[in-house]
């Protein structure tokens, strides 16, 4: 008995299915893949039609200014919800919720009753239910993979935003063009469909007792300032959203000063997406190539030289490259991260980290924003390039030499390896 228990132990683990056959990982990421597009969709027509009810470039600006503080405020309250309550009932809740919002529009249109308020209440709703669900949206699809197939899985979930990213846009501006109801109601179905993703599909949730014995609502707060890592690794993500957002403005500015027309703009700054969606496939090389560290080194430094590309001859072309290439390390960055966090992280804590660890990275886009306008009025675009470049590269250097980066190691994708 005890020779064929011995012998039993030893046999090798069955290999896992290949995530293609993997149904439940495909039903949610076919569900919030849908949610996603939805989601970009309604960013881009949400203000075409503020625009056309009000001839307002600011009440324009208000929609998403409303929905990004809305997200912010309660997004450390969303990871809390996501580490205490049933993932999947609150991950259909908030598509619901998204749905009903969504769906008053055209409704509204119908019965000429649609207002400014009542589309800022819609910005609300849907910054409330990206608080709440986008943590479970995350945690969801992580939690049907086995630990070996994370690094392949987290890049197809790349594929999904980068995609929706490049495809929302201009689907939106189709749309919009059919009738001013047609992209909501676009937006308002792909919700369904994820909600119906979420139903069918059950995916588990951290143990109650755990999650309240883990701490409060800040607790992703303080897992991340405990961790030299993730404290130096968010760091340098923030520089890098900061200068992006910064050089949005200037850029486009630049631009049209060359005579290039709004289409061609928008192609131009679609380069970024492209690139990411392209950099999908190098995940897996350019985690072999380099460790996380020098990997995040790397695509930061990368950004900042990019940063001067409209600077120099090539015009569109050239920009559009300098975006691709930036955008193509973006994906390597992001399943780094989650990497990361995945592996260092009690499931029970996840929320609130990557909550966290979200409202860090984002908050630092409005700010940049908001530094470009204040250059622009007093500098040319191309000194404000400068400008916000050399801040940059000032910013990159000390941390450049950080040991904790450059010694910092991939988590092993093998259970019997990481347990050493």
């Amino acid at each position: 008995m005890n020779e064929h228990t011995t012998v039993t132990e030893q046999q090798p683990q069955a290999a896992p299915v290949p995530l293609r056959r993997n149904l439940r990982f495909q039903a949610l990421w076919i569900g919030q893949a849908s949610a996603t597009l939805g989601m970009m969709v309604g960013e881009t027509a949400f203000p075409l039609l503020v625009l056309a009810l009000t001839d307002s470039p600011s009440a324009a600006g208000s929609f998403g200014a409303v929905q990004m503080t809305v997200a912010l405020l309660l997004s450390v309250h969303g990871g809390l919800v996501a580490d205490r309550r049933d993932r999947r009932t609150v991950l259909i809740v908030t598509d619901l919720a998204r749905l009903t919002a969504l769906a008053s529009v055209p409704v509204a249109l119908w019965l000429d009753r649609l207002t400014l308020v009542h589309l800022l209440l819609v910005a609300a709703a849907v910054g409330a239910t990206t608080a709440y669900g986008g943590p479970i949206r995350l945690l969801a699809l992580r939690s049907v993979v086995p630990p070996e197939q994370m690094r392949q899985a987290l890049a197809q979930d790349e594929a999904r935003m980068s995609g929706a990213a490049l495809a929302g846009p201009p689907l939106a501006g189709f749309l919009f063009g059919l009738g001013h109801a047609v992209p909501f109601l676009g937006a308002a179905l792909a919700t369904a469909l994820s909600a119906t993703s979420a139903a069918v599909v059950r995916f588990p949730s951290p143990p109650a007792r755990g999650a309240k014995a883990s701490g409060g609502a800040l607790a992703g707060f303080r897992v991340i300032a405990a961790s030299p890592l993730l404290r130096v690794a968010l760091g340098v993500l923030l520089l890098i959203n900061l200068c992006g957002a910064a050089l949005l403005l200037p850029v486009i500015v630049m631009l049209r000063e060359q005579g290039t027309g709004s289409a061609g703009i928008g192609l131009t700054l679609a380069g970024e997406a492209v690139g990411a969606l392209a950099g999908t496939t190098l995940v897996a090389r350019l985690h072999r190539a380099a460790g996380p560290g020098g990997l995040l080194l790397t695509v930061a430094w990368i950004s900042a030289l990019a940063s001067l590309a409209p600077l120099l001859p090539g015009g569109t072309f050239t920009v559009f490259a300098a975006l691709f290439v930036v955008g193509a390390g973006t994906p390597a960055l992001r399943v780094m991260l989650d990497l990361l966090v995945f592996r260092q992280v009690p499931d029970e804590l996840r929320g609130r980290v990557i909550a966290a660890t979200v409202a860090l990275l984002t908050a630092g886009m409005p700010a940049g924003s908001f530094a470009s306008g204040l250059l622009l009025d007093r500098f040319s675009p191309a000194a404000t390039l400068v400008v916000v470049t050399a801040l940059f590269t000032a910013a990159l250097l000390p941390v450049t030499f950080n040991r904790t980066l450059h010694r910092a190691a991939w988590p092993a994708t093998d259970p019997a390896t990481a347990r050493g």
